[in-house]
C-alpha cells in the first residue's frame, strides 16, 4: 500500500515537472519569438529613420545648394549693376555739369525750347522761365531782352535760389513745368547709356 503510494505521488511530481517544464519551454519560446519580432520592427524602424534622415538631409543639401547659388548670382549681379553705375556716372557726371555750367549752352537750350514749344500754333502764348538765382544778372537780363524776339507772347522769368543749375520752363498758367537741372540731365543720359554699357561690359546680359 506504501510502495502504491509512493509510486503515485512520484507520478503525480514527475507529471507536474514535466509539465512545468513544457509550460516554461512554451514561455521561453514566447519571450523568444516576441524579442525576435522586438528586434525586427526595431531594425526596420532604424531602418526607416536611416532612410527619412538621408532624405532629409539631401534635400538640405539641396536647398542650401540652390541658396547660395541665387544668393553668388544676386551678389554678382548687384556687383556688377554696381559697376555698371559707377562706370554710367563717371561718363555722364562731369560733362553734364560742366555743359550745364556754361552759360551760352543753356541759352541755346533755353531758345531752342521757346521756339519748339508749339510750332505748329500761330496764336501768342505765354511762358515761364524759373532761373537759378544766381543767373539773374545774365541769363535773367537775355532773355528779357530777347523775348519778342523768341516769342509772340509774354515770357515770365522768375528766379529761385533753391535751383542750383539748369532751368524751369512751361505754360503761362503754370499748369505744368518741364524740369532741365543737371540732375534731370544726368538721370536721362544715364538711363540712355546704362543698358548700353552692360552691353559693352557684359556681352548684353
Amino acid at each position: 500500500m506504501e510502495s502504491k503510494l509512493q509510486e503515485l505521488t512520484s507520478k503525480i511530481y514527475n507529471e507536474g515537472i514535466e509539465k512545468a517544464n513544457k509550460e516554461a519551454a512554451a514561455i521561453v519560446e514566447n519571450a523568444r519569438k516576441e524579442a525576435e519580432a522586438i528586434l525586427e520592427n526595431a531594425k526596420k524602424e532604424a531602418l526607416a529613420l536611416k532612410e527619412q534622415s538621408k532624405n532629409e538631409s539631401e534635400e538640405l543639401r539641396k536647398n542650401v545648394a540652390n541658396e547660395v547659388t541665387m544668393s553668388a548670382r544676386q551678389s554678382i549681379l548687384a556687383i556688377k549693376q554696381q559697376i555698371t553705375n559707377l562706370v554710367v556716372s563717371r561718363l555722364v557726371h562731369e560733362p553734364v555739369k560742366s555743359a550745364v555750367s556754361d552759360k551760352d549752352f543753356v541759352k541755346k537750350i533755353i531758345e531752342t525750347v521757346i521756339r519748339n514749344w508749339d510750332p505748329k500754333s500761330s496764336a501768342a502764348f505765354d511762358l515761364a522761365l524759373t532761373l537759378p538765382k544766381e543767373d539773374e544778372k545774365t541769363l535773367g537780363n537775355h532773355f528779357a531782352q530777347k523775348t519778342n524776339e523768341l516769342l509772340k507772347g509774354g515770357l515770365d522769368v522768375q528766379f529761385d535760389d533753391k535751383l542750383s543749375s539748369g532751368f524751369r520752363i512751361g505754360p503761362g498758367d503754370k499748369s505744368f513745368l518741364l524740369s532741365f537741372t543737371d540732375e534731370d540731365f544726368e538721370n536721362f543720359f544715364k538711363n540712355y547709356l546704362r543698358p548700353r554699357t552692360t552691353k559693352l561690359l557684359y556681352g548684353g546680359e
